[in-house]
């Protein structure tokens, strides 16, 4: 059984960090596209970045240059580095392992 678990979510000022983790089970993260989405209140869930299987990452343009994403073969994790927050991050965040498997999300506060 596949199950994906995000954690590492909390309420951060503007201008803060956050790390969130995904760590899975059932599933190697080193063979598939993992991908890391959020949804705001009242907004669609969006894609924001992703990692393949070689390593190469993607960003959407809105957290280009503030967010990093990263992966740990050994521990079957996938990172996600948040940088220079603003209150529009504000979201549940969810990563997604291929095509069918999501986290339950983790919420991200940005607020002064």
């Amino acid at each position: 059984q596949v199950q994906l678990v995000e954690s590492g979510g909390g309420l951060v000022q503007p201008g803060g960090s956050l790390r969130l983790s995904c760590a899975a089970s059932g599933i190697s993260f080193s063979s598939n596209v993992v991908g890391w989405y959020r949804q705001a209140p009242g907004k669609q869930r969006e894609w924001i970045a992703r990692i393949n299987s070689d390593g190469i990452t993607n960003y959407a343009d809105s957290v280009k240059g503030r967010f990093t994403i990263s992966r740990d073969n050994a521990k079957n994790t996938v990172y996600l580095q948040m940088d220079s927050l603003k209150p529009e991050d504000t979201a549940v965040y969810y990563c997604r392992a291929g095509n069918f498997y999501w986290g339950r999300g983790t919420q991200v506060t940005v607020s002064s």
